[in-house]
């Protein structure tokens, strides 16, 4: 049965506001794998560097520090590498030349060697020259030649050895189809070395940070490589899903991946043993897109079921979402049971009933301006078996939101499900979003047990429009499937979503709860990881100076856990592996699926790396005349 998406568009006089896996392979082991974007730290080691820190000591002695900070941080095994220019020559006119090819790469991008990094940089003597083009593009080259990979660039002021210009590097690199991402500092700038970091990171979608002591520049390092490494690059088993179910590839329980292009259907199988339930959702990860008018700023997923001989199953979901050049994750998902029903293998209905091979069927349907022909495509399969003894029968009351003891803990959210940071039962954890960030977080429920958060925007300076983001949270049950969802303009002071009740609610997970009265409850029958993302949006008028937005996420983990349903599992390798394959051996991480060629008449193109954008709505300079804030509202269900 249908269930219509619903985008909520709110006016608001005054201004004019537009408003980030190893679930499957290992989703609920609590194992989760980090897929981590390749990521260069390029650290000026000028002579201006030798200058006085308002805190104390010299501007290097400060960026050292902060380097060592973000090694301690940093996780076990992160690509993380170092280079560093200005070391090697002086800075007068006849050491120029030189000094203006002088950038020394310390460490490559391999596994983090803490020591060795913190080793290399202590060693590090300013001297020489700022050429911030030259060493953009020698750790670019430092970097895999494939998948998204990011460079964090700090500096104290403006290139030196201009031409070429920085930013003119950056977009060559951005149009050689390069999937790289630059984040920068600037260490005490002044007005024009904040233009041209600035200019540097809107160029590739990365942010600004203005760090304008030793302090926070202590503070915002670590913070801001870890944004640079949630670049991720999607996972799973390569699969290529057809345009016809009769030629559909077999997909057993666990992540897969693919690509899909635009306006195209794709067909998978999955053979759903009589009794049992099957799950299936695909999430794509939008690119950040440059300049794209909100009205054309939405893409549509959506999934069809078929039975045997292509039945149509009349089973049909459609998720959408506004803003995806802030980029925006989509996720569509779908709850099968028609295996559980008797066939009786006669009126030609019954092909989507019982137990048998089921199809797929995978369509992007409305696209957004300015993206590729073709995204990578993650898709969760699920088939859970008949039960025996389905356990307590009757839904239990919403989680109650607890306020947490204790000190805060920090986290760091990943770029997707199967990178989720994991909030570890009730408490409070701490993390930044930069503008145009969508992150997942990830909390384990046993059955039984029940969740309630919200989560705190802290205050950021600013009162304009450059300081107003929209924001949102969405709680996805293990499946993907979204149960509930909030949003809001954030303007700077501090903000609670959600806004009309103390926490967005989960009701104790019961294998029962998919056959309650209450539809809100029907997600809410499987255990394992319940994921949260929280997104904050490009500001109204993006000038790459908005402040990073600290986040906390307030979390209660309720109720006792109980005796879950006994599953009957066909065998006993079926019943290691776990109805989403979460028991499997983890395989080597495998390569992006490779595309299939676009059909007659699409359009193709590379990916766009480009800076986050907001294009104005309304006639001539009456920028503030009006408010269109557009969201999705994906399924909001009511408990």
């Amino acid at each position: 049965m249908a269930r219509p998406t619903r985008i909520a568009i709110a006016a608001l006089a005054g201004v004019l506001l537009a408003v980030l896996p190893l679930t499957g392979a290992n989703a609920q082991d609590g194992q989760a794998r980090t897929e981590l974007a390749p990521t260069m730290v390029v650290l000026d080691a000028s002579g201006s560097m030798t200058g006085p820190d308002p805190d104390g000591g010299s501007k290097m002695d400060a960026a050292k520090r902060a380097v060592r900070a973000l090694v301690e941080t940093a996780p076990d095994g992160a690509p993380v590498g170092l280079a560093v220019y200005g070391t090697s020559t002086g800075n007068s006119a006849a050491d120029r030349e030189r000094g203006c090819q002088d950038v020394t790469v310390l460490s490559p991008p391999g596994p983090v060697d803490k020591a060795g990094l913190a080793a290399a940089v202590d060693a590090v003597t300013p001297r020489g020259y700022t050429p911030i083009g030259r060493s953009l593009q020698v750790a670019a080259e430092q970097l895999p030649q494939e998948g998204p990979r990011s460079l964090v660039l700090v500096s104290d002021g403006e290139d030196t050895c201009a031409p070429p210009e920085p930013c003119d590097v950056v977009r060559t690199l951005a149009g050689q189809g390069v999937d790289l991402v630059v984040h920068t500092v600037g260490f005490g700038v002044d007005d024009t070395a904040r233009a041209q970091l600035a200019c540097i990171a809107q160029a590739t979608g990365g942010t600004y940070t203005d760090a304008p002591d030793a302090a926070a520049l202590q503070r915002v390092l670590p913070r801001v490589t870890a944004t640079a490494l949630r670049n991720y690059e999607p996972t799973g088993t390569p699969i290529t899903g057809t345009p016809a179910s009769d030629t559909a590839p077999s997909a057993g329980p666990g992540q897969h991946l693919d690509t899909i292009g635009q306006h195209e259907k794709r067909y998978y199988a999955v053979d759903v043993p009589a009794g049992a339930t099957a799950y299936f959702s695909a999430t794509v990860s939008f690119p950040r897109v440059q300049d794209v008018n909100v009205l054309d700023d939405f893409n549509t997923l959506q999934l069809r079921t078929y039975g045997d001989g292509g039945e149509d199953c009349h089973a049909f979901e459609s998720e959408q979402t506004s803003r995806s050049s802030d980029g925006a994750a989509l996720t569509v998902a779908t709850t099968w049971d028609g295996a559980t029903k008797e066939d009786t293998g006669s009126a030609s209905g019954d092909r989507c009933k019982g137990g048998g091979r089921y199809y797929f069927a995978l369509e992007w349907d409305r696209v957004s301006a300015g993206v590729p022909a073709r995204l990578p495509v993650e898709l969760l399969v699920g088939v859970e078996p008949a039960v025996t003894d389905g356990g307590p029968v009757a839904v239990l009351p919403a989680a109650e939101f607890v306020e947490p003891a204790g000190a805060p803990r920090p986290v760091v959210g990943g770029g997707s499900f199967a990178v989720a940071g994991t909030l570890d039962g009730s408490g409070s954890y701490t993390d930044v979003l930069r503008r145009s960030e969508f992150v997942f977080y990830r909390v384990r429920l046993d059955w039984g047990q029940g969740l309630a958060y919200r989560v705190r925007f802290g205050a950021t300076p600013g009162t304009g429009l450059e300081n107003v983001s929209p924001v949102s949270t969405r709680l996805y049950a293990p499946t993907r499937e979204e149960i509930e969802q909030d949003f809001m303009a954030y303007t700077g002071p501090d903000s609670v979503l959600p806004t009309n009740s103390p926490a967005l609610t989960t009701v104790p997970v019961r294998y029962g709860n998919r056959a309650a009265d209450v539809v809100g409850s029907r997600t809410q029958s499987v255990a394992g990881w319940y994921y949260v993302s929280v997104q904050v949006g490009a500001p109204s008028e993006d000038n790459g100076a908005a402040a990073p937005v600290p986040v906390q996420l307030d979390v209660s983990v309720t109720g006792t856990p109980e005796t879950g349903p006994q599953y009957a599992f066909a065998s006993a390798e079926a019943r290691q592996a776990g109805p989403f394959g979460e028991g499997k051996v983890p395989a080597a991480a495998a390569p992006r699926a490779e595309p299939a060629p676009a059909a007659a008449g699409t359009a193709t193109s590379s990916t766009v790396v480009s800076p986050l954008g907001w294009a104005a709505i309304g006639a001539g300079g009456a920028l503030l005349a009006a408010l269109l804030v557009a969201l999705t509202l994906r399924r909001r269900r009511a408990r």
